[in-house]
């Protein structure tokens, strides 16, 4: 009989048959690797038994040497190279805030009263923890600015995006400020803040509407770097145009994950969330053939949404397509069609293109969706190779959540964005964008009803 040698990781269990020359075909599920084979070559310790009768510690130590070249071995020379500069300001800053512990206390880097990251389970919950700017008007003196908008007047089923910001700033605290992978520490890298939310209008679209634009454009207009927590999708159309207010004549690309295109004019007599890329590639900066929509798909697809894509030529993959094509080819298409002609490029991330089962925290939520890690590797691809300009994640619906794990995808959505543009030396802005323009073009959009 062939032994069977269970190997384990962080995100994926894969089981190999061990035969006589030590060697394995296996198949990997998801990502780019989805259609393709790996050699998986084993050392002898792992079948044979020894015949000089070597102790079990100094098999396992042969067995599992450090490999070098890997990314876990090259993850952890990259912490190395990091500095401590802004998590030792945070400390020094939360001991002259927060007074010095107690005597019994033995890490006198602890303070009396919370302040900055530790521990995760207490703090006032801005994102991350970010430090909250009550006077907008400060916005320009930070890399990144978080803003909410809590808003789900455009639903058409399932209310309850409106607490989406609160969801997501709430288990954002379980994160800290660095990946292992990437070797990013964002508290060392940029300068992150929170200035809140919108004020939206309950049941009133089209003024809550022109809030969120000029939120969008306020903090747009600064230089910080947008990420706007929805809120369902409706926003979509506001936040781009607040946007285009500042880019003058220059044309922004959107790059829009979801299971839904979300192109109809109306939805039940109003614009809703079904709506948003209508009415914003209605917009000279925004070109409906600069539109991209990736993982499309399902039985909640209305035909008069498709009808519109069909007719603007718009761009879109199903999941089908992007496991087909792979991930690399899927992210070169989108690449291709959002950049072709513009200047910059909008990300519009839509929780529920994930399969349901990992977000069920969602209205509109549709089997059949991408992976987190198959989504995740798309952000990474694209975002490291276009200028992108802005960042919304919308449709977190935290009342039909569990365990905050919907909440949880948006917040990693956010984190792995803001590295790879650190990565990608986008952020910190080192000067003011080409496509940024200090004058507000208030006409940008055409005059709905």
């Amino acid at each position: 009989m062939i032994p069977r040698v269970p190997i384990s990781s962080a995100s994926l269990l894969v089981e190999c048959l061990v035969r006589e020359e030590h060697t394995e075909v296996i198949q990997w599920h998801g990502g780019t690797k989805a259609r393709e084979t790996a050699i998986l070559q084993l050392p002898p310790c792992m079948t044979d038994p020894s015949p000089t009768g070597a102790s079990a510690s100094s098999t396992s130590s042969s067995a599992f040497d450090r490999r070098p070249g890997t990314q876990g071995a090259e993850a952890l020379e990259k912490e190395r190279k990091l500095p401590l500069t802004g998590w030792q300001q945070e400390v020094d800053q939360g001991l002259q805030y927060g007074l010095e512990a107690a005597e019994s206390i033995v890490d006198r880097r602890i303070s009396t009263f919370s302040r900055g990251e530790l521990p995760h389970y207490a703090g006032i919950n801005t994102f991350m923890k970010a430090p909250y700017i009550e006077d907008v008007n400060r916005v320009g003196e930070f890399d990144v600015a978080i803003l909410g908008v809590p808003h789900d007047s455009g639903t058409t089923y399932r209310p309850g995006t409106r607490f989406g910001p609160q969801g997501i700033r709430r288990i954002s605290a379980l994160y800290t400020p660095y990946n292992y992978e990437m070797g990013v520490d964002l508290r060392e890298s940029i300068r992150l803040c929170d200035v809140g939310d919108i004020f939206t209008i309950p049941a009133n679209n089209e003024k809550s509407f022109d809030q969120i634009s000029k939120g969008v454009a306020h903090v747009f207009s600064s230089g910080a770097f947008p990420i706007i927590l929805g809120g369902d999708h409706s926003i979509g159309f506001p936040t781009v145009r607040g946007v285009c207010r500042h880019l003058g004549d220059k044309k922004v690309g959107i790059i829009h994950f979801d299971r839904h295109v979300d192109t109809q004019e109306i939805d039940l007599d109003e614009r809703m969330h079904t709506c948003p890329w209508f009415h914003a590639t209605n917009m000279a900066n925004a070109p409906a053939e600069n539109l991209v929509q990736l993982g499309i798909g399902g039985w909640q697809v209305p035909r008069e949404g498709v009808k519109v894509c069909r007719e603007r030529g718009t761009n879109v993959l199903t999941v089908t397509d992007i496991c087909d094509m792979g991930l690399e080819a899927a992210a070169k298409f989108a690449i291709e069609r959002a950049t072709d002609g513009t200047d910059c490029v909008y990300i519009s991330f839509d929780i529920d293109c994930i399969d349901a089962g990992f977000v069920p925290g969602t209205g509109w939520p549709e089997p059949g969706g991408l992976l987190p890690r198959e989504a995740l590797k798309l952000l990474e691809l694209i975002v490291r190779n276009v200028p992108v300009c802005g960042l919304e994640v919308v449709e977190v619906s935290p009342p039909y959540d569990i365990s905050d794990m919907t909440s949880l995808m948006a917040t990693r959505v956010i984190c792995d964005v803001m590295a790879h543009l650190v990565v990608s030396g986008q952020l910190p802005r080192k000067e003011k964008p080409s496509w940024l323009h200090d004058h507000c073009n208030m006409a940008v959009d055409q005059k709905w009803r």
